[in-house]
């Protein structure tokens, strides 16, 4: 199978294209590497183009063949979608409309979309699955929302077959340590948090310790990025027999604290963290826990990384052997 990995030099996408390198897939990795790395695109050939420039789109298409797309392209930082929305739906959204027609006029009808549980905004039940209310309190939630809105519409009017994944907060790095992530910014906790007990970052900072969860600050369900991976491949074969739009959530079902996550990395790391606390940021709700039985039971996704301190000793290994 010939799969097109819209932003493979990313965090997620370069883990995605390792996986299906070694699984025997043939896999072509288009980015414009504004946050993506170059060196991070080890499996298959890198088409430098942007979603936003139908040209460079058209060029990446004409002449190959592929039997499926995913796409992983996309802007992510919460609290920047709040400060500069127009940019997030221009990207995100105006960039997948370019995607989809450009796949169309190449006869590729089969999608995977990174999607996630900022769909949801502030959450009404311990488990979020997928028939939660969706309510985005950001506009990064939001543009992912039409994404998946257009999808369905896409499914009904011309028989696009996708699947959306809507990942709670992926984490780790693979296991040989040859990828992880890295961000510039960075913004997630796991490596900011290893950052700080390597000494090689900005001070690290709690955002909001008074929200109404047990020691106040944001609760957040990790799952690793190559179950992520596990989950892509598995949505191929799924629309191998199932028409539509259809979508998941991809989480371990368990949440983790800001606090929990520091203190899970003080005994990984055998050292201590400093941090202090800030404001909170907008956009961020207080606690996110994915029900993913769904995925389990339709996708037939099997977890392998279900508990924090594993996942965070895999980014660790990483991070140690990053030249900060």
């Amino acid at each position: 199978m010939r799969v097109l990995l819209c932003g493979g030099a990313g965090y997620i996408g370069s883990h995605m294209a390792r996986w299906l390198g070694q699984r025997g897939y043939h896999v072509t990795v288009l980015d414009n590497l504004s946050a993506g790395h170059r060196e991070a695109v080890k499996w298959g050939e890198l088409i430098e183009a942007d979603l936003l420039d139908v040209a460079s789109l058209e060029r990446a298409f004409d002449g190959r063949r592929f039997n499926a797309v995913m796409h992983f392209c996309a802007r992510s930082l919460v609290g920047e979608s709040v400060e500069r929305p127009y940019e997030y739906y221009a990207n995100n959204v105006v960039g997948t409309l370019n995607l989809l027609d450009a796949m169309r006029r190449h006869g590729v009808d089969r999608l995977v979309f990174s999607s996630t549980a900022a769909v949801f905004g502030h959450p009404v039940a311990d488990l979020i699955d997928e028939d939660h209310p969706k309510q985005p309190i950001n506009p990064y939630g939001a543009s992912k929302l039409m994404v998946e809105r257009i999808l369905a519409d896409a499914a009904h009017a011309y028989g696009l077959r996708s699947v959306a994944l809507r990942y709670f907060n992926a984490a780790g790095a693979s296991l040989d340590g040859d990828i992880g992530e890295s961000h510039q910014p960075e913004t997630h906790l796991i490596p900011n948090v290893l950052r700080a007990a390597l000494g090689s970052g900005p001070a690290l900072k709690v955002f909001g310790d008074d929200y109404a969860t047990p020691d106040g600050t944001c609760v957040r369900d990790y799952v690793h990025v190559d179950d992520l991976a596990q989950a892509h491949e598995l949505a191929l074969g799924y629309m191998d027999v199932h028409e539509g739009a259809h979508v998941f959530n991809l989480g371990n079902g368990q949440g983790f604290s800001v606090r929990q996550v520091i203190e899970g990395a003080r005994k990984v790391t055998g050292g201590e963290i400093p941090y202090e606390v800030a404001p909170r940021r907008a956009g961020d709700p207080a606690i996110l826990v994915a029900s993913s039985e769904r995925a389990v039971r339709e996708l037939g996704w099997t977890p392998a990384w279900t508990e924090l301190a594993p996942i965070i000793d895999s980014a660790w290994r990483w991070h140690q052997v990053q030249p900060y």
